[in-house]
């Protein structure tokens, strides 16, 4: 999912509270009710490693027991070296003291509002006001990116003053609402002057056209 990763480490599994159209996960069958792996607690995360810890179901959603949350915290916590990344898209929830080096990223496809895509998932506005009180090097990541309005969104994303942007395009073939060529690269000129911009792969299909 990220050049950047060198691992990711999955404890909390199953279905995503969110239940947003276009997850990728949706594309591998019906899901498991969601469950904490305790098998997991014996992994060795070894050292020197930058590893994206929940990257197939959100550690921080609305269901999640706050017990899992500390037993998979304390578990990174056991070893040295490490950096860890979370990506959520319920920053509210991220109460807890986390590891050092940890980064934080929250998701934030667009400005607006899209119900039936977003399920579950708080809105983007209510993710922007969780995310300014956030202690840890913060990323963002827009994907996938949806239609938006330009001067809104980028001075939603100044607010929550990130040290890097992702942006990336729906790769599933979901039908998505999405914004012009011109409006991403109008979206990229303006955020550059801010923030440090890491294009995903994916994005080449919206940006090349």
């Amino acid at each position: 999912m990220y050049e950047f990763v060198t691992h990711t480490w999955n404890t909390v599994k199953g279905e995503c509270y969110h239940d947003c159209s276009y997850c990728y996960m949706k594309h591998w069958g019906k899901q498991r009710p969601v469950r904490f792996d305790e098998k997991e607690l014996k992994t060795d995360l070894g050292t020197g490693n930058f590893i994206f810890v929940g990257s197939s179901c959100d550690l921080f959603a609305e269901n999640i027991p706050e017990e899992w949350i500390l037993k998979t915290l304390q578990h990174c916590n056991k070893f040295d070296g490490n950096s860890y990344f979370f990506q959520t898209k319920n920053p509210r929830n991220i109460r807890q003291i986390l590891p050092l080096n940890s980064s934080v990223c929250v998701t934030l496809e667009t400005n607006r509002y899209y119900p039936a895509i977003m399920q579950n998932s708080p809105t983007p506005m209510q993710r922007v006001l969780e995310m300014v009180i956030i202690r840890h090097p913060l990323y963002i990541t827009i994907e996938p990116i949806m239609d938006f309005d330009l001067s809104e969104f980028v001075e939603m994303l100044k607010l929550c003053d990130p040290i890097q942007v992702n942006i990336g395009a729906d790769s599933g073939k979901n039908n998505l609402p999405e914004p012009s060529k011109e409006k991403v690269l109008e979206l990229i000129s303006e955020l550059e002057k801010f923030t440090v911009i890491h294009k995903k792969s994916n994005l080449k299909r919206l940006i090349l056209l």
